[in-house]
């Protein structure tokens, strides 16, 4: 059983930075491979970013390239996603993802097997 709690959303205006946290649960964190995904008022959740289980590859939505970066600190159990230059249409609640059982990153929501709570980020204009 994995558990994992984001924490780190909040109000912003546009063009400010944020950045979340998901600590998860377990002792084998840096066997999993995390993603973050976001889900808007009214639309389905869509994914955001994904990191490899040692970091070493990323993958981002087209929306978010280049203002948005995935991290993660093995030795903390924690995955984090710095978002800058943010946008109105950045708002959401973000959720943090992992995926324990398949071999590649994947973008599919459907791969991961266990899920935060979500935080909540609001970007005014």
């Amino acid at each position: 059983q994995v558990q994992l709690v984001e924490s780190g959303g909040g109000l912003v205006q546009a063009g400010g930075s944020l950045r979340l946290s998901c600590a998860a649960s377990g002792r084998t964190f840096s066997s999993y491979r995390m993603g973050w995904f976001r889900q808007a008022p009214g639309k389905e959740r869509e994914f955001v970013a994904v990191i490899s289980r040692r970091g070493g590859i990323t993958h981002y939505a087209d929306s978010v390239m280049g203002r948005f970066t995935i991290s993660r600190d093995n030795a903390k159990n924690a995955v984090y996603l710095q978002m800058n230059s943010l946008k109105p249409e950045d708002t959401a609640v973000y959720y943090c993802a992992a995926d324990v059982t398949t071999k590649a990153i994947s973008t599919n929501r459907n791969q991961y097997e266990y899920w935060g709570q979500g935080t909540q980020v609001t970007v005014s204009s």
